[in-house]
């Protein structure tokens, strides 16, 4: 088992860059669509489940750029409502698109998620 040992008398000092959360940031992404035009978003991680929804964002027909730390969306060209079945397999939290689609196109055409 790991220890650490702290011995008094010394300040501690330094810096540490928290990264957002997929939690949150996915919800906002999908949230995006419901904008009808451009969304700029900071701190989003860059971890599977984040590429995978913006991979599925511009195959729905919005444009994605990540420049400089910040992901830009706009969904004003966004023309199809249907998530594809590799790409909505590939992680459980896909379906929190469907309720943004529905929102904006009263229709949505997707699979099951994966099972764990």
């Amino acid at each position: 088992m790991s220890s650490y040992i702290i011995e008094g008398g010394n300040r501690l000092e330094g810096e540490v860059n928290i990264s957002g959360s997929k939690n949150a940031s996915l919800p906002i992404i999908a949230a995006s669509i419901l904008n009808g035009g451009v969304s700029k978003l900071y701190n989003v991680p860059n971890i599977h489940d984040t590429q995978i929804t913006l991979k599925i964002l511009k195959i729905l027909g919005c444009k994605v750029d990540k420049k400089n730390g910040k992901i830009i969306i706009d969904s004003s060209k966004m023309d199809n409502h249907e998530i594809p079945e590799d790409l909505m397999r590939q992680m459980r939290s896909s379906v929190v698109l469907a309720g943004a689609i529905v929102a904006r196109f009263k229709n949505a055409i997707f699979t099951y998620p994966r099972r764990m």
